[in-house]
């Protein structure tokens, strides 16, 4: 079985132009990403999926491997299934170009559902979170069935506690997708839908269109941070400076 990892990282972003290559302890975001990613054990290939010439320099300048991708894609999922297309891949995981602090362990647990379960056509993961983030809309909740398969992505708190059972808990999505290539093409060419538009959350996309996702509760503790904005790039400094200083490798 081979497995692809692509990191889709494009330059435009409104809030932040040219993240990825923001630097961050004397090396590029995008270093960063690429590194964790080397390091899954999973991973046969790592590859990022850009539209821009100069994350393409400096991705290659670092030895790593970097494909161009039409720049008018409106999702990383359209990105990362342009970049595999044509590449030998049984399984492929699209990991955010803009999560620095992930860690690789969370690529393998992404990919256990697809390599446990011959049916699973999609994964992702999640985790539980404290009461201080439950109003957060930049922190997207999910809840699951009993089997282990996303029922619902929101920004808003779901479940709403009208009356908190003791075993309540909510989880956090982390956005990391482990896909067949299959699926992932076929999700790919899907029209975006009401409930993605709504959410801005492009998951929704498969569930509105009935593929299921699977659901993995990660082990990671440490925090991670998406970096959207300017603000968020000095906490994710900070946290890794903090890192290195202590001996911890993120």
């Amino acid at each position: 079985m081979r497995i692809l990892g692509v990191i889709p990282a494009r330059f435009g972003s409104t809030r932040l132009e040219g993240k990825p290559l923001a630097d961050i302890l004397g090396k590029p975001m995008i270093w960063h990403v690429y590194a964790c990613a080397r390091k899954a054990r999973s991973l046969d290939q790592v590859l990022v999926a850009t539209d821009d010439e100069r994350i393409q320099k400096v991705v290659e300048g670092f030895g790593g491997t970097a494909v161009m991708t039409d720049p008018a894609h409106t999702s990383g999922t359209e990105r990362v299934a342009e970049a595999v297309r044509d590449l030998e891949a049984d399984l492929v995981v699209n990991i955010q170009g803009d999560e620095p602090l992930l860690d690789s362990s969370i690529i393998d647990e992404c990919l256990r559902p697809l390599q446990e379960d011959s049916d699973a056509q999609m994964s992702t993961v999640l985790r539980k979170i404290q009461e201080c983030s439950y109003q957060d809309a930049a922190v997207v909740k999910v809840v699951k069935d009993l089997s282990g398969k996303a029922l619902y992505f929101s920004r808003s708190l779901v479940p709403y506690p009208r009356q908190r059972p003791e075993d309540f808990c909510v989880y956090e999505h982390l956005g990391i997708y482990a896909y067949r290539k299959s699926c992932l093409l076929c999700l790919a060419k899907l029209p975006p839908t009401m409930l993605e538009r709504a959410e801005c959350l492009e998951q929704l996309r498969a569930l509105e269109h009935g593929i299921p996702i699977h659901v993995v509760e990660t082990k990671w503790t440490q925090e991670i941070v998406s970096v959207d904005t300017p603000s968020d790039l000095e906490k994710v400094r900070l946290i890794m400076a903090m890192r290195q200083k202590v001996g911890v490798q993120s």
